[in-house]
């Protein structure tokens, strides 16, 4: 009878007949977007594999032949083999109660809302499946039903562990040129340093369905620099070698060389691109990222993201001299997906008088509301160094993510972005003053700079960079006021970021690591004092660090060449390892006061200043973020929140306190953690994170590439030819 039961089993897994997977999901068409370590469902068809890799299974309505098998010892001719396995279907069907599935047409293939022309979601191989979101059911994304024909059924909505289950979509292809451009955002030309992606600025939208996989290829035609691409905020699931750090994950692509990305999309919301060479995305190397997928909050409208930021006339490589002499250099002005004004009245700046450089501003970001409509706002903080409050008079935000986690929605009269944070809000286009004429109805969009996190020269603290219009036709000047909100350089309330998809950090008082204040994974942010022992290309300057060295990278000798070297380990490559089973509890604190022992060696000064914290890799948890000094009882006493806390991937490390966080040691890689001001990344203030190095296994093709990149990297920069420099090539971190 055992034979029988094989064949019995054999039939089963041919008809489909198969349980749901303990997730609710149909194990026949969900990409497990971790390691899959166990079978999730009898006949369900996923196997051991690495992570990542699509496990998909489709209904075949033939029976396999039978001739040649046993039957009680006795082996079945062709016309008993007919007969047996017409007796086991029959018998199948009247224990299951259901005829045999048809063939599942394939999944659907839609236009996600408001996004470019001839852009689709593609989920043909997911059969069966239906997409359900659309105006009221902007939280659902895709289901397939239960049916006689398909009993098993799944959902993937707001509601859905993204963490672990991602849909089956399609491989997207883009190509991005990296070249040197003369830059215009405010009526001031910069000739000099600019630097874009496909000859604009800001860079092309790039956009990926949830589930989709992502390959950029990114080629380097600058004179002077190598580049590299960080997708910013992205998982990158067993994928950190396309990270796209230098001198971390990979060499630089040099002039002339090109390098392909290569990422499963695995989240979905909004973020950037941006060049991760040096102070490069300070230059104009930075672009929008969109995943579309389901949403926490229903909206009529899908506007494109809104970049907003701070400039310079000069490019930050020489700002960066200045930085380093006589801190901080000023920022020129404030833009909006790269329009801003210059404003020359009064002003004895030279770039005024030169009439080469002056020319006309580009004209001022307007976007049409009709009346009553619900409009979706990506907004994204690309600054080099100041964080903005974002607003427009008269309307309410109604904020739905925090970076690329969904949260319960919340309404504000405006809303503080640090540098590298993202936030989706919804606009309702009922403004409080809407009792006037449509062509009276205009309003400002403003991005306001926050107090002690904003450097822009005193008569350019222009907050006015947008108009909302309800005319179309109106060109009046909007006479509308603020509204009268807090400037603090302070995160939303972490009461308001809410998670959608509940997490518990299960390690509670108990990480894997330990945050003892003096030996433990606890950093203080501060400044290092020069020193004239100091060599070039140090040089003798104050440089910010989290660590006991600023960081300072070999863009050459990449951190992905020692993969499992724990003997290797320079100390300016400012590295941490935290080797341990997958899924633990890893905290890191981080503070800006200097313990009394470092206070009286006297080699680090501590500044009080707010830092945005960014953490490649993960969405990590904010465990704490307090205007006070870290006390170890804080583990235990209720500061700690671990029942749901916010995530997210960017968070102020407040200025006069601190910022803990926790991350899962669920994504092998050698992942960085750096404040995301340019001045402070370039000056070292950065760790590199050397996560469970021992389940990295690079394939041979990797491998080559990554070769093939360095050896071209290190040709082209040994010729000194090629600097811009010529008596030295790198002058900052190098991240």
């Amino acid at each position: 009878m055992k034979l029988l039961d094989s064949v019995c089993e054999t039939l089963t897994r041919a008809l489909g007949l198969s349980s749901l997977s303990p997730w609710g999901h149909d194990a026949n068409n969900q990409q497990a977007v971790g390691p899959i370590i166990h079978n999730v469902g009898p006949g369900a068809g996923a196997k051991s594999s690495k992570a990542g890799h699509t496990n998909t299974n489709y209904y075949e309505p033939r029976l396999p032949g039978m001739e040649g098998y046993k039957l009680e010892n006795k082996v079945l001719d062709k016309v008993e083999a007919k007969a047996t396995t017409q007796q086991i279907v029959d018998q199948t069907r009247l224990n299951v109660g259901r005829p045999p599935p048809e063939v599942l047409p394939p999944g659907p293939i839609f236009a996600p809302p408001n996004s470019n022309m001839d852009f689709i979601c593609d989920y043909s191989a997911m059969r069966g499946w239906k997409h359900t979101a659309g105006p009221g059911k902007r939280n659902q994304w895709l289901e397939k039903p239960i049916s006689e024909s398909s009993p098993e059924g799944g959902v993937f909505d707001i509601f859905t562990d993204y963490d672990r289950f991602a849909p089956i979509g399609v491989t997207r292809k883009y190509h991005l040129n990296v070249t040197d451009q003369n830059i215009n955002t405010d009526g001031v030309n910069r000739p000099d340093g600019g630097k874009v992606f496909n000859g604009q600025y800001p860079g092309p939208l790039l956009e990926g369905c949830w589930g989709d996989t992502m390959e950029i290829t990114v080629e380097n035609h600058l004179k002077y620099n190598g580049t590299t691409v960080h997708w910013h905020g992205v998982r990158l699931l067993n994928a950190f070698e396309h990270d796209g750090v230098n001198a971390i994950t990979q060499c630089p692509i040099a002039p002339g060389d090109s390098y392909t990305y290569k990422f499963k999309i695995t989240q979905y919301g909004t973020s950037w691109y941006h060049s991760h060479y040096s102070l490069q995305y300070a230059d104009g190397l930075a672009g929008p990222l969109t995943f579309y997928g389901p949403s926490a909050g229903d909206y009529d409208v899908a506007l494109d993201p809104y970049l907003f930021g701070d400039w310079s006339h000069n490019s930050a490589f020489e700002d960066y001299a200045v930085e380093l002499h006589d801190p901080p250099a000023h920022m020129t002005t404030v833009i909006l997906n790269g329009r801003g004004f210059y404003n020359c009245e009064n002003n004895a700046n030279p770039d005024c008088s030169n009439n080469t450089l002056k020319v006309d501003a580009p004209p001022i970001y307007e976007q049409v509301f009709e009346r009553g409509r619900r409009y979706l706002m990506r907004l994204i903080n690309t600054s080099t160094a100041s964080t903005f409050i974002f607003s427009i008079d008269k309307h309410i935000l109604k904020i739905i993510t925090s970076d690329f986690v969904a949260i319960e929605p919340y309404y504000a009269d405006s809303i503080l972005v640090g540098i590298g944070q993202r936030y989706n809000v919804i606009v309702e286009a009922n403004p409080s003053n809407d009792l006037i004429p449509d062509e009276d109805q205009n309003y400002w969009i403003r991005i306001t700079g926050a107090d002690g996190c904003f450097d822009i020269e005193e008569e350019q603290k222009n907050e006015k960079l947008g108009i909302i219009r309800y005319n179309e036709g109106s060109r009046k000047t909007p006479t509308t006021k603020a509204f009268e909100f807090s400037k603090v350089c302070r995160d939303e309330p972490l009461s308001s970021l809410v998670p959608v998809v509940s997490m518990e950090v299960t390690a509670r008082e108990h990480p894997a690591n330990s945050i003892d204040p003096d030996t433990g994974d606890n950093f203080e942010v501060g400044v290092e004092v020069g020193n004239a022992n100091y060599t070039v290309p140090h040089g003798n300057f104050s440089r910010w660090d989290i660590l006991d060295t600023p960081m300072w990278l070999n863009f050459s000798d990449p951190t992905i060449d020692h993969i499992g070297d724990k003997n290797w380990n320079p100390a300016e490559y400012a590295l941490i390892t935290e080797d341990y089973e997958r899924d633990s509890w890893v905290y890191i604190v981080m503070t800006v006061a200097g313990t009394d022992a470092q206070k009286k060696a006297g080699k680090r000064v501590f500044v009080p200043v707010a830092h945005p914290m960014h953490l490649h890799g993960h969405d990590y948890i904010i465990l704490a973020q307090e205007d006070r000094a870290f006390h170890p009882d804080d583990v235990k006493n209720g500061t700690f929140k671990y029942d749901n806390p916010t995530r997210r991937d960017v968070a102020l490390l407040p200025r006069n306190g601190y910022l803990a966080v926790a991350f899962r040691t669920d994504n092998p890689g050698l992942w960085i953690m750096h404040c995301h001001i340019a001045w402070h990344a370039s000056s070292g203030l950065a760790l590199q994170v050397r996560e469970n190095e021992h389940l990295i296994n690079l394939d041979e093709e990797t491998v080559k590439e990554k070769d093939r990149v360095c050896n071209n990297w290190r040709k082209w920069e040994a010729d000194s030819k090629n600097w811009f420099n010529p008596h030295e090539f790198q002058e900052d971190s190098g991240i």
